[in-house]
């Protein structure tokens, strides 16, 4: 009798503790984004790329889908610079896509990215991603192609806000 008293306590025990270390862990920190990420101010990029690609609403999307695991996503549409708490600060810092789809070469769409609580930097990336299209690349144009740059780049931050290392590179960004 004694023994299974002994027992249940230790399962018990071992149970209550496994909840209460799962509780902790999915726990998450609310973070806000922007509804459109915009492109760095001064950055050159070709006016059909910015006129019919719609990226900065699409790395918005996808860092918003990709990040749901590390984080509960705030989304407004405006600036961040007066939000309370942990922001996502991203801005494209550069894009390379030229017309043509994928017969003129891979395309390339690069981030910055900067964790804020309160306003201070408390983390921040580089982030870049090349395409050819992939299966099928031949047949895509550019915008589809930049389109899988930045599913790619929201998967990255995804993954980089799970451990948010300051001065991280993502996926193709050159170390320094």
């Amino acid at each position: 009798m004694r023994f299974v008293s002994l027992f249940l306590t230790l399962i018990i025990t071992t149970l209550l503790g496994a909840s209460v270390s799962w509780a902790k862990d999915t726990i998450k920190d609310t973070i806000t984004v922007q509804k459109t990420m915009p492109f760095k101010k001064g950055v050159p990029i070709p006016k059909a790329v910015r006129a019919k690609c719609r990226l900065p609403e699409k790395l918005s999307l996808f860092v918003q889908k990709y990040s749901k695991k590390s984080a509960d996503i705030k989304v407004v549409d405006g600036d961040l610079k007066d939000i309370e708490g942990k922001v996502l600060d991203i801005k494209i810092i550069n894009v390379h896509g030229p017309g043509g789809g994928a017969y003129t070469g891979a395309k390339y769409v690069a981030v910055k990215g900067e964790l804020k609580e309160n306003g201070k930097v408390i983390s921040s990336f580089i982030g870049a991603r090349y395409s050819g299209g992939g299966f099928y690349g031949g047949f895509k144009g550019t915008c589809s192609i930049l389109g899988r740059c930045v599913k790619a780049i929201g998967k990255d931050v995804g993954k980089w806000l799970h451990n948010p290392k300051d001065g991280a590179r993502l996926g193709d960004a050159p170390e320094d």
